[in-house]
C-alpha cells in the first residue's frame, strides 16, 4: 500500500471514528450522501456537488433541525471527505485500467 492510499486510510478512520459530537450514523450518511432527511440532505448533497452554492440558510435550516455548529461542521467535513474518497476511488481504477 503506498504512502497516500495509507495517509488515505487513516483521514477517513479519524473522520469516521474520531471524537466528535455528531452522531456516528449521521457522519457515515453524511460521508456516504445516502439515507439523510431533509434538511441534511440538501446541505450534504451540496457540499458533495456544489459546494461553492451552499448558503447561510442551508446552515441554519440544518441548525432548525437541532444540529450544533459543531455537529453541522463534522458532517460537511465528513460529506467532503466521502465525495474526495469516491473520486480518489475513482482516479485510481481509471489509473489502473489504463496501466493494465
Amino acid at each position: 500500500m503506498s504512502d497516500i492510499t495509507q495517509l488515505h486510510h487513516a483521514l477517513v478512520a479519524r473522520v469516521m471514528d474520531g471524537d466528535g459530537t455528531a452522531p456516528p450514523e449521521l457522519r457515515r450518511a453524511a460521508f456516504d450522501n445516502a439515507g439523510l432527511g431533509e434538511p441534511m440532505r440538501a446541505l450534504i448533497e451540496k457540499v458533495a456537488d456544489h459546494a461553492y452554492k451552499v448558503t447561510d440558510e442551508d446552515v441554519a435550516a440544518a441548525r432548525g433541525a437541532g444540529l450544533s455548529e459543531d455537529q453541522i461542521f463534522e458532517i460537511v467535513v465528513c460529506a467532503a471527505i466521502g465525495q474526495e474518497s469516491r473520486q480518489y476511488d475513482s482516479a485510481l481504477a481509471a489509473l489502473a485500467g489504463a496501466t493494465g
